[in-house]
């Protein structure tokens, strides 16, 4: 992994700041997306139970023919395993589709109600270095404090959604000194375009001569936030990679900053009914 693009999370383990999201892409196809990835540069593979496409993440590192232990690899405890009370059997069902004995980061998908039940099983895999780290997302502020109640271990990161319509500064500075790195999910913004085609946005690529995408993602980046730009084609997932040869300036940060509007593309952690 290259020492310039990774973070240290509070227990000492470097993860990548850029990573491949895999949200909605077919099991058929990841495995395709993950190895076009790691061949454009990538380190870090963020995926989930519920995505359906851990098979097809494992698939991709093995056909990348890059080594298991210079790969980052994320999944997710998913809400109804919790419910259930089975984390350890969703964490044995993960590792055997994704063909590895263990993951660098294992988060809590969501606050369900009972989550606390589920952190000393993670805590566990983690003493056992079967979690290299393991953390949560979507998690509030409200989430975090009844976590840290009985939590041993305090979490590695928080993924939650973040991007300059949403950037969530109040809870990115409560993580923060808690020593909890952020992860930021739909950092281009969604699928409606709306963040990509924003005038202020256009000006700054423009003048960098970048996309917006890029443009977005080195927010992200030089904002301490680990990005996690998701797509299924090739040359998308080749130019998001393009974010280490340019630099925002502090005006460009700034009009960013400010398009902020507390805008949602997914689900709140508050009132996610899943």
């Amino acid at each position: 992994m290259d020492i310039r693009s990774t973070i240290r999370l509070n227990n000492g383990v470097e993860i990548p700041r850029l990573a491949l999201g895999v949200f909605q892409v077919e099991d058929a196809k990841t495995a395709d997306c993950v190895r076009w990835a790691l061949e454009a540069g990538y380190r870090h593979i963020d995926t989930a139970a519920v995505y359906a496409n851990e098979r097809g993440v494992g698939k991709g590192m093995r056909d990348s023919g890059v080594p298991r232990e210079d790969i980052f690899l994320t999944t997710k405890l998913w809400n109804d395993d919790m419910r259930k009370n089975r984390p350890l059997e969703a964490f044995e069902e993960s590792l055997e589709r994704l063909g590895t004995d263990y993951v660098d980061l294992y988060l809590i998908h969501w606050p369900v109600v009972g989550f606390e039940k589920s952190w000393p099983v993670m805590e566990k895999l983690y003493r056992e270095g079967r979690a290299r780290a393991i953390g949560v997302s979507n998690f509030h502020r409200r989430h975090m404090e009844e976590l840290l109640k009985i939590a041993k271990v305090v979490p590695a990161v928080d993924q939650i959604e973040l991007h300059p319509f949403l950037t969530q500064k109040p809870l990115v500075e409560y993580c923060r000194s808690l020593g909890v790195e952020v992860e930021g999910w739909r950092p281009l913004g969604g699928n409606d375009g709306q963040l990509r085609d924003d005038p202020a946005i256009a000006r700054i690529a423009k003048k960098h001569g970048h996309t917006a995408a890029q443009v977005l993602i080195r927010w992200s980046l030089q904002s301490g936030i680990i990005a996690l730009p998701k797509s299924a084609r090739r040359e998308r997932i080749v130019d998001n990679a393009k974010v280490f040869d340019f630099e925002l300036s502090s005006e460009d940060m700034k009009a960013i900053d400010a398009l902020n509007r507390d805008f949602r593309t997914g689900p709140d952690p508050d009132t996610f009914d899943f």
